[in-house]
Parts: C-alpha cells; structure tokens; sequence
C-alpha cells in the first residue's frame, strides 16, 4: 500500500492544507476538544483523540510549528494532536527558558525524545539553531524521532538508548509511546540498551566545559539517569525534569533538594517565575493536577543562575 502524504498544518496561520472533507472535520473536533478538556487538565481527551483516530486513514500530518520547524506525527495522535489548538502551549515553562537562552552557546540533551518535539524546536532558527543530541530508547518512537530529524534536514543527532544509573540494558515496556518504561525491570519488553549521562562525555559526543540544558523526561528513572550524571551536572547545566502531579511526596524533588548539590527550581504560575525552592511543600500548591507531569530544574551553575534571574526580571517587567 503507498502511503498517503502528510497532512500540513501551520500553527501561525491555521491553514490546513492536504486533508479531506472528513479529516478536517475531524481536525475541528480535535482542536475544539483540546480547548475545552484544558480546562480540566485535558483528562479523557487523549483517550477520545486515539478512538476517533481508528476511523480516519493511517497518514501523518507535519505541523509548522515555526518558520524553521516541522513536526510530524500519525494523524489523531491522542497525545500531540493537541498542537491542532493553536492556544495550547506545550511545557510552557520549558519553552520560557528555551526562548530566553537563544543567545547562548548550548546544547540540548533530549533524553526521553518521543519523536522529537524539543529537538526540532531548539535546533530551529527561532530558538537560536542550538545543537541537539535527542535520545529516545523505543525502536517505534525512535523511527518517527528520526523521520523529524530528516524533515528538518538531519540538523540534530538522534542515539537509540535509555538514560540510567550506569551502562547496561533494560527492558522498556508500556503501553502508551509517551509513557515507555524500563522502570519496571521486569522480562517482558524490548531489550534496549542503557547508557549514562556522563557516557556522553565518556564517549566524546560532549565536552565537560560546554553549556546544557538536560531534559529528563525518562518515566521513572529520573533519579537513576540524575546518579548517571555526577560529572556534566556539576558543570554548566540546568537538569530539566519531570516530576508526575500524583507524587504527593514529591520524590524527583526530595531527591535533587536532598541529595544533590544542585538548586530546586521550579515555575510558580501565579508569580509567573522560576522559583527556587527550599521547602517542599511549595509543590503542593502548584502540583494541582494528579494526571500530568511537572518540570522542576536543578542547576549548580552560577552562570544557569543568573540567567534564570534575569528571565525573572524580564517576566516582572513585562507584567508592569
């Protein structure tokens, strides 16, 4: 069977072009639907994306998310297929730091890549055409990650591994291609193999003295890839984390706050800052959702520092 092209969407304009009557009543439903499950954290809206989806064609649609970015997925994705709403914002508080940082000479190391969102972003002109090294250990995601590193012109690397405490291999499982896992180390799954945060280093693909932002978004072995990385998170690097709104103990947190050396910040929205954090139970006002996840930063960098300060002042400013 020949494969049906992508569908093309421009997030700026709204123009939907390549769909048929029905596709693009379908887009309707999608981006009207996301508006209104917003409010309520978009809870059950995945799973009515993904039901709707089996009645349209297998195809993908290739979202302009910029000038300089293209980022394609199957079409009904119950996860991206909100990208349709051209209202949402996706991680907000990342891409406040991303946009802030174009004028930095750094490096995005995209652990958990999925299919390559931050990547194609960051290594965009818009975001300053940072080098990316997008790392993504499911051989079905990391076909589509490297599908988006072609559509963008190859501009970013791609390695196909789990980020963990030390070298070895696991077993990545799950059901959901944005929820994988080899948090359950169990037998069943695909055998994927593991490697650190300082391999990279180890390895020659990073230098120690570069500038970093590390995003994490590893379902469940956030603290296992953090114990990975003695050596490029005690340089100049900002740990980019995710942490689950149904963790009342707030394990990722308690962990770098505890037993790293690394500050706790994290974005408050009613100051509309980056917050550092000294007690806790500061998360237990801004976790308010138990069904999504919550980036929280760490940094022993004094120069990450005064960056994040400075975007503070500018957010302070712009609310004046």
């Amino acid at each position: 069977m020949i494969a049906l092209p992508p569908i093309q969407f421009d997030r700026t304009t709204g123009v939907l072009e390549g769909a048929n009557s029905w596709e693009r009543l379908a887009a309707l439903a999608f981006a009207s639907g996301s508006k209104v499950a917003s409010s309520f954290s978009h809870w059950g809206y995945g799973h009515c994306a993904n039901l709707l989806r089996k009645m349209l064609p297998e195809r993908d649609i290739a979202i302009k998310l910029n000038a300089d970015a293209t980022f394609a997925f199957p079409y009904g994705d119950g996860y991206w297929i909100k990208l349709l709403d051209r209202s949402f914002a996706y991680e907000n508080d990342l891409g406040m730091l991303f946009l802030d940082s174009v004028d930095v000479d750094y490096t995005l190391i995209d652990c958990g890549a999925n299919f390559g969102y931050w990547s194609v972003l960051v290594s965009s002109a818009p975001y300053g055409s940072h080098r990316a090294i997008a790392i993504e250990p499911s051989s079905q995601n990391f076909a589509k990650l490297c599908a988006n590193a072609e559509i963008n012109g190859g501009r970013f690397e791609v390695m196909k591994c789990a980020i963990g405490a030390a070298r070895g291999s696991a077993r990545l499982s799950g059901t959901k291609h944005e929820a994988l896992s080899i948090a359950g180390g169990g037998s069943d799954g695909e055998p994927v193999p593991v490697i650190t945060l300082d391999s990279l280093i180890d390895d020659g693909r990073i230098s120690a003295e570069g500038k970093f932002l590390v995003k994490l978004d590893v379902e469940g072995v956030e603290i296992e890839a953090i114990k990975g990385g003695p050596r490029l998170l005690k340089g100049d690097s900002v740990l980019l984390c995710e942490e689950h709104g149904s963790d009342r103990r707030h394990t990722v947190s308690r962990y770098i706050l505890e037993q790293t050396p690394l500050s706790l910040i994290v974005y408050d929205p009613r100051s509309n800052r980056l917050e550092t954090v000294t007690e806790l139970s500061i998360l237990d006002r801004i976790k308010v959702s138990s069904r999504i996840g919550y980036n929280v930063f760490g940094t022993a960098s004094a120069f990450w520092r005064e960056r994040i300060d400075a975007l503070n002042a500018n957010a302070a400013r712009r609310l004046q």
